[in-house]
């Protein structure tokens, strides 16, 4: 959930061309505030984050499109194989599956990494797949 939340507010804050070292300051409620100001449009801290995740939406039917499929939904084989070697997860071998799995669901995304009709039709995308 925190990546999701992190990468759908990085995705709409870097579509304003504001500067991503403002996060650190800034809330999302606050970045809506500013979106709100700068457009004319009204924007609360969910509608800015929805637009971050039409954005992250976008990205992947576009690579989706280019030929990437979630087999492509990887991490190198050092951190899948190699067991931690220190600190309080030292001996785990990182469950790529295990957190794809929770993440594609997050996401509103098939087991297979593609969105759900009904995900792009919720963020008004259904066009586009």
């Amino acid at each position: 959930a925190v990546t999701k939340f992190l990468q759908d507010l990085t995705a709409a804050l870097d579509s304003t061309g504001t500067c991503l070292f403002t996060t650190f300051g800034l809330q999302a409620k606050d970045l809506a505030q500013l979106y709100s100001a700068a457009t004319g449009f009204e924007c609360d801290d969910k509608e800015f984050l929805k637009i971050g995740e039409r954005i992250w939406n976008m990205e992947k039917l576009f690579n989706l499109k280019s030929g990437l499929t979630g087999k492509d939904d990887t991490l190198p084989p050092r951190i899948l194989k190699e067991p931690i070697p220190s600190g309080p997860s030292k001996g785990e071998i990182e469950e790529l599956d295990k957190m794809l799995g929770e993440y594609y669901s997050l996401r509103g995304w098939g087991k297979d990494s593609v969105p759900t009709k009904d995900r792009l039709k919720e963020l008004g995308l259904e066009d586009l797949s």
